[in-house]
């Protein structure tokens, strides 16, 4: 069983930065793409950053510049390195991993999620 789990989450001041990781075990990983969503109380889940098996990175409007994508096939990890954050970044992040090679920013395209780790920039 695919089990994901997310760390790094915490409460930063407007312009800091965090690292978020997520470490899997159980299952396939290295050729799968993985992803980082966010999801706030009464919104839906919305697509963060993807990396694909062979390292192509996709990336929402919103952080684009921000927010780097990365992944350690070694280790079988993913991260996530949040530069210049926002109050608007304020959010539940989890981590997933897609059901293909491919990057696709969609929700049903992933079958497996972390538990989630909390984000709060304050202003």
């Amino acid at each position: 069983q695919v089990q994901l789990v997310e760390s790094g989450g915490g409460l930063v001041q407007a312009g800091d930065s965090l690292r978020l990781s997520c470490a899997a075990s159980g299952g396939a990983f290295n050729t799968y793409a993985m992803a980082w969503f966010r999801q706030t109380p009464g919104k839906e889940r919305d697509f963060v950053a993807a990396i694909s098996w062979t390292g192509s990175t996709r990336y929402a409007d919103s952080v684009k510049g921000r927010f780097t994508i990365s992944r350690d096939s070694a280790k079988n990890t993913v991260y996530l390195q949040m530069n210049s954050l926002k109050p608007e970044d304020t959010a539940v992040y989890y981590c997933a991993r897609a059901r293909t090679s491919m990057i696709i920013t969609t929700v049903n395209h992933y079958n497996y999620w972390g538990q989630g780790t909390q984000v709060t920039v304050s202003s």
